[in-house]
């Protein structure tokens, strides 16, 4: 356990194999020699299947509450159905709020109990009253880590019931906690306007690259983009329309998981004999990197659908700069203070706009040194400022200062 005898337990109502921000937070804090404990809810068999080979390597101990379809396939499908209550009773009634958040909030407080830590660390909306009740009982610290504006996260309709849940679920237990941290500046000013309250950004970048060869001679540009989902509302079908309006040939590679028929409707938009699209099954957050470095260009083409979609910045744009990818960008308020920021790692364009999006495709397909210029650029930022080396270190003396106080 090294120096630290300090024990932390961190929640979240998804898979450690979906979250890569938390399997960061709890390496970085079990080779800090903190005692760490991981506890989580099933979410998908994919990312079971990835735990298999991905939890036995990590110095954490990640436990599993609310079964899955092929384990204690019982109380999984039992939680399922009280989740599904519980969020009709909020609905009509405003009742349970805590059990309407997630599926198994119940039994990730149940097991958060049964460890008792220093410090407990919510990650996502669904683990945050587990985490705050778990720390009251010890009477530890807890922090919660927003790597989304979560009460803003599905729409902006301050009356629609699931704003109006998270909204109370943030009013509710965010003042308790000891630290609060958010991934990007945007939603850092958001929640800290809210609650009156600091809120360190914590940024959602990568590791160091190591051994990064980035220079290709690729005559048709390779683009990539890729999500947990492969769908719509994602600013997709922007980038197959402007794919049609450019003169110049392109390959579109897309990775993450999709449903065939929204595969063949994209495929049917691209115009014949023009630029080519590949599709590419999920693969583990270790392997992306060595992924993502043999395309020439990134496209990080949020839509701007809500506040939360407004504000973030996604380790999709931060994968991109870490592996040598020109970044293009749509211009959310986020992504354009971001490339504001660092002009030189990439361009971006007006949301929905696929004449733009295809002149600035074009004026890298046509300008080669300026494609070399700006994924040099990239790579030499992610090495120096935009990486998890720099950010951990962030996070270590917010906890460190968090046990002091």
């Amino acid at each position: 356990m090294g120096l630290n005898s300090s024990k932390i337990v961190l929640i979240t109502s998804g898979q450690p194999a979906l979250n890569p921000r938390l399997v960061k937070e709890a390496d970085l804090l079990a080779e800090a020699g903190y005692e760490v404990i991981v506890i989580y809810q099933h979410w998908n068999d994919w990312a079971t299947e990835v735990e298999k080979t991905l939890l036995p390597q990590k110095q954490w101990e990640a436990i599993q509450v609310g079964g899955s379809p092929k384990n204690q396939a019982i109380l999984y499908w039992y939680t399922r159905i009280r989740f599904k209550i519980a969020r009709l009773l909020y609905k009509y009634f405003k009742l349970l709020p805590d059990e309407a958040i997630a599926r198994s909030t119940t039994l990730l407080l149940s097991h958060a109990k049964k460890h008792v830590a220093d410090l407990y660390i919510a990650h996502n909306l669904g683990a945050l009253s587990a985490a705050v009740k778990a720390a009251q009982a010890h009477h530890a610290k807890c922090g919660f880590d927003a790597e989304d504006f979560h009460r803003y996260e599905n729409a902006d309709n301050q009356n629609h019931p699931i704003v109006k849940l998270n909204t109370l679920i943030e009013n509710t237990y965010i003042p308790q906690i000891d630290y609060l941290t958010a991934s990007s500046p945007l939603t850092s000013a958001a929640y800290s306007q809210i609650f009156n309250r600091g809120c360190p950004v914590i940024l959602n970048v990568l590791p160091k690259t190591k051994n990064k060869q980035f220079f290709s001679n690729n005559a048709i540009l390779r683009i990539f983009w890729f999500s947990q989902t492969i769908g719509d509302n994602r600013g997709i079908e922007t980038i197959i329309e402007a794919l049609n309006i450019s003169d110049n040939k392109f390959e579109l590679h897309l990775l993450g998981s999709v449903d065939l028929q929204y595969a063949e409707t994209l495929k049917n938009q691209l115009a014949i004999n023009k630029s080519q699209i590949h599709f590419h099954s999920p693969i583990t957050p270790e392997k992306l990197p060595a992924f993502a470095s043999q395309f020439d260009i990134g496209i990080a083409s949020e839509t701007g659908f809500s506040k939360n979609n407004k504000y973030a910045l996604s380790n999709k744009i931060f994968t991109y700069i870490q592996t040598g990818l020109v970044t293009i960008a749509s211009d959310t308020p986020a992504q354009k203070e971001l490339l504001t920021k660092y002009p030189n790692i990439g361009s971006l364009y007006r949301i929905g706009n696929a004449s733009q999006l295809a002149a600035v495709l074009d004026q890298y397909q046509n300008d080669r040194n300026l494609l070399l210029v700006q994924k040099t650029a990239a790579f030499d930022l992610g090495q120096s400022a935009l990486n998890w080396e720099v950010e951990g270190k962030k996070l270590l003396a917010l906890i460190r200062s968090t046990f002091e106080v």
